[in-house]
């Protein structure tokens, strides 16, 4: 952290089993103080996976938002875990696909103005059908769709961001 940006002190106000949330105060540069305000979650995956020229989508209803969602496999980063690591396991688990190979197009931080949360997007290909083993919380259905229509059809409402940087990273390396 810059010089500039002194954290005077950092509170963690509550934890869910989900997140953690808090505030930082901060020595601003003109010397005033002011909380910034987070929440922490731990890192993420999200599986941009493909098969005989089809994008593996799941559909799921986020209670959060109250809507059906067409995403991208996605879920938490275990412990010891590698983003490709974990991307395998989760598209196992949630869609019954076991990729032959699995690499990461991106990691980066997600909305940075509030969240300390990172995640990867690993792309999936040579996917061979196992049986799937959703956890209690999840209630998915696995949709495939012609990769020429993933774009179109993850754009359209509720669009999801992930899904959406998966497509746009895996169409900028050429691999759809």
């Amino acid at each position: 952290m810059s010089d500039d940006w002194r954290v005077i002190e950092s509170v963690a106000e509550y934890e869910t089993g989900w997140y953690t949330g808090g505030y930082d105060l901060v020595e601003q540069p003109d010397g005033s103080t002011k909380k910034y305000y987070w929440a922490e979650l731990p890192p993420a995956v999200v599986i941009l996976a493909v098969t005989d020229g089809q994008v593996v989508f799941v559909e799921q209803y986020r209670p959060v938002i109250g809507e059906e969602c067409l995403e991208c496999p996605a879920g938490i980063v275990e412990d010891g875990e590698s983003y490709t690591q974990a991307g395998a396991r989760e598209l196992r688990e949630e869609t019954g696909f076991d990729p032959a190979g699995v690499s990461l197009l991106e990691d980066f931080y997600c909305a940075t103005g509030v969240l300390r949360h990172e995640r990867g997007i690993v792309f999936a290909e040579g996917l061979t059908p196992v049986e799937r083993d959703l956890d209690g919380n999840e209630f998915l259905s696995v949709r495939p769709m012609p990769v020429e229509d993933a774009l179109d059809a993850a754009r359209e409402d509720p669009a999801n961001d992930a899904t959406i940087e998966a497509l746009l990273l895996a169409e900028e390396d050429g691999l759809l």
